[in-house]
Protein backbone atom coordinates (compact mmCIF):
# COMPACT_ATOMS: atom_id res chain seq x y z
CA UNK A 1 0.00 0.00 0.00
CA UNK A 2 1.48 3.68 -0.79
CA UNK A 3 2.37 6.26 2.02
CA UNK A 4 -0.39 8.56 0.89
CA UNK A 5 -3.28 5.79 1.60
CA UNK A 6 -1.47 4.74 4.86
CA UNK A 7 -1.82 8.78 5.74
CA UNK A 8 -4.91 9.50 4.44
CA UNK A 9 -6.30 6.14 6.25
CA UNK A 10 -4.74 7.41 9.19
CA UNK A 11 -6.33 10.84 9.30
CA UNK A 12 -9.67 9.34 8.48
CA UNK A 13 -9.56 7.34 11.64
CA UNK A 14 -7.87 10.12 13.49
CA UNK A 15 -10.96 12.61 12.22
CA UNK A 16 -13.17 10.43 13.58
CA UNK A 17 -12.15 9.94 17.13
CA UNK A 18 -12.21 13.69 16.86
CA UNK A 19 -15.62 14.42 15.58
CA UNK A 20 -16.70 11.29 18.91
CA UNK A 21 -14.78 13.30 21.39
CA UNK A 22 -16.33 17.23 20.23
CA UNK A 23 -20.11 15.24 19.99
CA UNK A 24 -19.41 13.68 23.19
CA UNK A 25 -18.62 17.16 24.41
CA UNK A 26 -21.78 19.19 23.09
CA UNK A 27 -23.68 17.05 26.15
CA UNK A 28 -21.13 19.33 28.42
CA UNK A 29 -23.01 21.36 31.19
CA UNK A 30 -21.16 24.97 29.99
CA UNK A 31 -21.84 23.49 26.47
CA UNK A 32 -25.82 22.83 27.06
CA UNK A 33 -25.81 26.23 28.84
CA UNK A 34 -24.07 27.82 25.75
CA UNK A 35 -26.13 26.75 23.55
CA UNK A 36 -29.69 27.40 25.34
CA UNK A 37 -28.85 30.97 25.66
CA UNK A 38 -27.08 31.70 22.28
CA UNK A 39 -29.17 29.18 20.31
CA UNK A 40 -25.31 28.28 19.24
CA UNK A 41 -22.17 25.63 20.73
CA UNK A 42 -19.03 27.67 21.52
CA UNK A 43 -16.25 28.80 19.64
CA UNK A 44 -14.07 26.31 20.70
CA UNK A 45 -16.37 23.11 19.75
CA UNK A 46 -17.74 24.74 16.25
CA UNK A 47 -13.68 25.29 15.77
CA UNK A 48 -13.51 21.18 16.49
CA UNK A 49 -16.32 20.19 14.27
CA UNK A 50 -14.45 22.02 11.39
CA UNK A 51 -11.26 20.63 12.22
CA UNK A 52 -12.85 17.20 12.51
CA UNK A 53 -15.05 17.36 9.16
CA UNK A 54 -11.74 18.90 7.30
CA UNK A 55 -9.50 15.98 8.34
CA UNK A 56 -12.19 13.59 7.33
CA UNK A 57 -12.81 14.79 3.66
CA UNK A 58 -9.26 15.06 3.36
CA UNK A 59 -8.29 11.97 4.82
CA UNK A 60 -10.99 10.19 2.73
CA UNK A 61 -9.80 12.05 -0.69
CA UNK A 62 -5.72 10.68 -0.04
CA UNK A 63 -7.03 6.85 1.25
CA UNK A 64 -9.36 7.31 -2.36
CA UNK A 65 -6.64 9.40 -4.67
CA UNK A 66 -3.47 9.17 -3.10
CA UNK A 67 -1.99 7.44 -5.66
CA UNK A 68 -1.90 8.53 -9.34
CA UNK A 69 0.33 6.61 -11.47
CA UNK A 70 2.31 8.91 -13.69
CA UNK A 71 2.26 8.75 -17.46
CA UNK A 72 5.36 7.77 -19.30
Amino acid sequence: MDMKRIIGIALLAISAALLAVVYDSTNAPLERLSDTMTGRYTNETMWYFAVGIAAAVGGSLLATFGVRKQRA
